[in-house]
């Protein structure tokens, strides 16, 4: 692909680059705060499809825009080198297409992550955490529009506050992420991840998630972004190391940001 003149570099990052996704599974498949036992692990493969046909202007207000649509499948792997540190490996793969005018797509991986998670503290009912991410990215071809923001190496370094309750008497689980995502050529992000998982019947578990992301700067190429994610997930455990969830996504508010809608669908091995 040519390289992108100023103008058409902005109207692709107000189309495209401030997509992001983040899914958890629940039950047997779901870590969050909590670290895995030592020689164990778990796997989980996410495939997530969506789509954009509308944006979040500066006011916040939503207006048409050109079609955005993603597919991408993201496998976790987690194993605990001891009780309090588990180690994190994350490939992705995604096809991205941009409707005209733009009319651009990619094939290829997306972001690896390659880290770990730490337990600070645990009693009881209270695991507090934190976690550092090294995302590498699959292209570095920033001339192709669909793949404006997937071209910077970054860190994520969050701190993971996790709890065990009960809701009308049933179990439950929160877990709450506060995180810095550093990025290379793109405005650092300030993060907020909460999750809630109820077992709602055996085998079942509700979880509602929401996603907030809040850039911290801005410039003519790169304008001041924020949206926020609710995301809806039943999760069904097959056996104590099987799992599958499927869910549904919305980005609900935003500025300088798609409007994206999407299905999940995941699943979950520990071993």
């Amino acid at each position: 692909m040519p390289s992108l003149t100023s103008a058409a570099r902005r109207s692709v990052i107000h189309t495209c680059a401030f997509i992001t996704f983040a899914s958890f599974a629940a039950g047997p498949a779901y870590a969050g705060a909590w670290t895995m036992p030592q020689g164990h692990g778990q796997v989980f493969v996410t495939t997530t499809a969506s789509r954009a046909d509308d944006a979040f202007d500066a006011n916040g207000a939503a207006h048409s825009t050109q079609r955005y649509q993603k597919l991408e499948s993201e496998a976790l792997i987690e194993y605990g080198l001891t009780d309090r540190l588990t180690a994190m490996l994350g490939p992705s793969f995604q096809h991205i297409d941009i409707a005209p005018p733009t009319d651009a797509s990619r094939n290829g991986f997306g972001y690896t992550e390659f880290g770990g998670r730490f337990r600070i503290f645990q009693n009881k009912d209270w695991v507090v955490s934190a976690q550092g991410l090294l995302r590498v990215p699959g292209t570095r071809n920033s001339g192709n529009p669909a793949a404006v923001g997937y071209t910077g190496t970054e860190f994520d370094a969050r701190l993971l506050f996790g709890t065990n309750l009960k809701i009308a008497g049933m179990p439950a689980f929160a877990d709450l992420e506060v995180a810095q995502r550093f990025r290379d050529g793109m405005p650092n992000e300030f993060r907020i991840d909460a999750t809630l998982g109820i077992s709602v019947a055996p085998r079942w578990t509700v979880v509602a998630q929401s996603f907030t992301v809040i850039a911290e700067s801005g410039s003519p190429v790169f304008p001041p972004y924020d949206y926020s994610k609710l995301q809806l997930n039943a999760v069904y455990s097959f056996t104590k190391d099987w799992s599958l969830q499927l869910g549904g996504f919305s980005t609900v508010f935003g500025h300088n940001a798609l409007q994206e809608n999407g299905l999940v669908a995941a699943v979950g091995y520990r071993f």
